[in-house]
């Protein structure tokens, strides 16, 4: 498995990231009033306290076509050696946790904009190696 030895750390981070936001993205499709609820509330003191439905569905979808588009590119990275659509995949994935960022920090959620950090870190590592 040839494939893997040559780009395994890119495999494994595309792996982790496409699970991380299909999950997140699934779970605001299967949960929408749970998560609006609780966004409502933890935003309840921000500028984004009256956008909140328009925004978590803006977040839900650039989260599916992120994971979309790792998992398409994971499967050309390790069929045809072509890493643009995990590139893609990994960039929109970068915008979105800053997009998140701005979020946490404006509720004031140092320690969730912290968190993000971890992800960002990986995120930007990616994007590194697929260059």
């Amino acid at each position: 498995m040839t494939i893997f030895n040559n780009h395994s750390t890119e495999i494994l981070i595309l792996l982790f990231l496409s699970i991380t936001f299909l999950q997140s993205g699934i779970d605001k499709i299967t949960d929408w009033s749970g998560n609006t609820s609780f966004i409502k509330d933890h935003f309840k003191n921000s500028p984004f306290k009256n956008s909140v439905p328009l925004l978590l569905g803006t977040i839900l979808v650039i989260e599916i076509i992120a994971s979309l588009l790792m998992i398409i590119g994971l499967y050309q990275l390790a069929t045809s050696d072509e890493s643009q659509i995990a590139l893609i995949g990994l960039e929109i994935s970068a915008i979105t946790l800053i997009f998140l960022l701005i979020g946490q920090r404006l509720a004031k959620d140092y320690a969730g904009a912290m968190a993000l950090t971890v992800y960002f870190i990986l995120t930007v590592f990616g994007v590194f190696l697929l260059q």
